[in-house]
């Protein structure tokens, strides 16, 4: 059923079988044409022999990297980060079409990407955002809520030059009684294209005057042919978006003690339950722990036949803690490095760090080396995650160990990206996979120069062009970036005073809607102001 290619890792050795003996057929004309043919190829294989003998064969050889390098930030390539308006961007309308709610389903970091969704499709259906609602039925069982996560006045500030958001829906009155708007509830198909919030939802919006969106995680399309859309998710994402000042300060305060004993490394250990499960990665736990691995995917995700050992060839297994040790020490880290560990709770006890730890003693979570007290009571909710993401945005250099559907490595490689192309070690798991088995199989030999092979083949966290599948979220080169000299007009830097373009913009918006004058105008122009592109 499945199979292993032989020959050594780094090619295969040729070889041809001697076909059935003819009978002499020729004559002495032929037997010299022969022995010619014979004599240039054994010239010819003799120089090749003597040509190797001494010498280093180049695609073996590896590279040596100094790792010294890696803890500073990569080079930019003339590049720098830059979300605002490149084109006429006006303010939002003072009327809008309705209210837009969304309820924000998944984990922190899937919850991000939904907010910045959200203000996209606001943007483009002249909607006033409702603030938006984070489930609290998710993996976390946290009720913290937006206002619990998210410094709320930063966010509406932030984004006040491109949508209307409110807290909350407004009071009606009908029958002499005063209630809350009812909002009409919508199922938003997956990865929607932009056309479905300007037609169906629109018009149901206008209908009712308030729509509900739920649940609302990858209901809009990440690849848009709108860089202005896409400018306007990274200023949500990377400017919006600012968590609560006591989650900053916390945040800040670890970071102060990893990096007063000098650079350290954070790393995403995503060997937990639930991406155990659902990538099917099971055989390397006892009998007991498997069980509880089969009755969790069985009871969480779709009934799919999983074999371990095709899973780990194709790169679908999280690395062990172990794995990424030997990854770190082949690459040239020593014991002396400072680990940040961002992980929840780590499946399969602590047998699977020991050796991890023994390699890296110096290993810290936010419970180590943090005031502990302040997080005892949601170490596993948003407010452990977020502390978590901060970190590992500020660290020197980032590695998570499985970037599948993990939303938190994705956004957060899109963050330190943003944030000033800042190192990023990506391994890859396809590459690696054949080099833990040979080893594993007791074939060792060259082992560290096998990884070093693959992990320094790899991208470190310079712009780089996006392909298919990677999200717009990890990766928002070029739309949300720009060069001061740039050889494409479309990459040149916005002026210096563009938020004073904007800001001028929405005085003389305000200022209008104060002038009766003005009043019919503004109607009848309405509509065509409210595409924003």
């Amino acid at each position: 059923m499945f199979s292993r290619r032989g020959g050594d890792i780094w090619g295969r050795r040729g070889g041809g079988g001697v076909g059935g003996q003819r009978p002499l057929k020729h004559g002495m004309k032929g037997m010299a044409a022969r022995l010619s043919v014979a004599l240039i190829v054994l010239v010819i294989c003799t120089l090749s022999l003597f040509s190797t003998i001494g010498v280093t064969r180049p695609s073996n050889r590896v590279e040596v990297v100094d790792v010294n390098k890696l803890w500073r930030s990569a080079n930019p390539g003339g590049w720098r980060p830059s979300s605002a308006p490149r084109s006429y961007w006006p303010p939002p309308p003072k009327e809008s079409n309705g209210f837009l709610r969304v309820r924000c389903n998944g984990g922190l970091n899937q919850q991000r990407s939904a907010i910045c969704n959200a203000v996209v499709a606001a943007r483009i259906m002249n909607a006033t955002l409702v603030l938006p609602e984070l489930d609290t039925n998710s993996f976390w069982r946290d009720e913290s809520g937006f206002p619990g996560i998210y410094d709320v006045e930063h966010f509406i500030e932030a984004l006040r030059y491109d949508i209307h958001i409110v807290r909350s829906l407004p009071e009606v009155s009908s029958k002499g009684k005063t209630k809350k708007m009812k909002s009409y509830q919508i199922r938003p198909p997956r990865d929607a294209p932009l056309s479905w919030y300007t037609t169906f939802a629109l018009e149901k919006m206008k209908e009712h005057r308030a729509i509900y969106l739920t649940p609302f995680s990858h209901r809009l399309a990440e690849d848009i042919d709108a860089p202005e859309l896409q400018r306007l998710r990274c200023r949500v994402n990377y400017h919006a978006l600012r968590f609560k000042p006591h989650i900053m300060k916390l945040s800040t305060e670890i970071v102060d003690k990893l990096r007063s004993q000098g650079h350290f490394m954070s790393i995403h250990l995503r060997f937990e339950m639930d991406m155990l499960a659902f990538a099917g990665c099971v055989d390397i736990f006892t009998p007991k722990e498997q069980k509880i691995l089969i009755k969790y995917r069985k009871e969480n995700f779709a009934e799919k036949e999983l074999v371990y050992r095709e899973r780990r060839l194709i790169g679908k297994c999280p690395l062990t803690p172990e794995e990424v040790g030997r990854i770190l020490r082949s690459m040239g880290f020593d014991n002396t490095t400072r680990i940040y560990i961002a992980a929840g709770e780590l499946f399969g006890g602590d047998r699977f760090m020991k050796p991890f730890r023994t390699m890296f003693p110096h290993l810290e979570n936010h419970s180590t080396v943090g005031p502990s007290e302040k997080l005892e009571e949601n170490a596993r909710g948003l407010v452990g995650s977020a502390v978590d993401y901060m970190v590992c945005l500020l660290s020197d250099i980032f590695m998570p160990t499985y970037d599948g559907p993990s939303n938190f490595a994705n956004n957060l490689l899109g963050h330190r990206l943003y944030y000033g192309f800042r190192t990023t070690i990506q391994p890859n798991r396809k590459a690696l996979a054949p080099i833990f088995m040979d080893r594993e199989e007791g074939r060792a030999a060259d082992f560290e120069d096998r990884i070093r092979q693959v992990m320094f083949n790899s991208k470190f966290g310079g712009p780089h062009k996006r392909v298919h599948p990677e999200s717009f979220y990890t990766n928002s080169w070029p739309e949300c970036f720009c060069q001061m000299s740039p050889k494409d007009p479309a990459d040149k830097c916005p002026p210096d005073n563009i938020m004073e373009t904007l800001d001028g913009q929405l005085q003389n918006e305000e200022s209008d809607d104060l002038d009766p004058s003005n009043m019919s105008n503004k109607s009848n122009n309405s509509a065509s102001r409210s595409t924003g592109d």
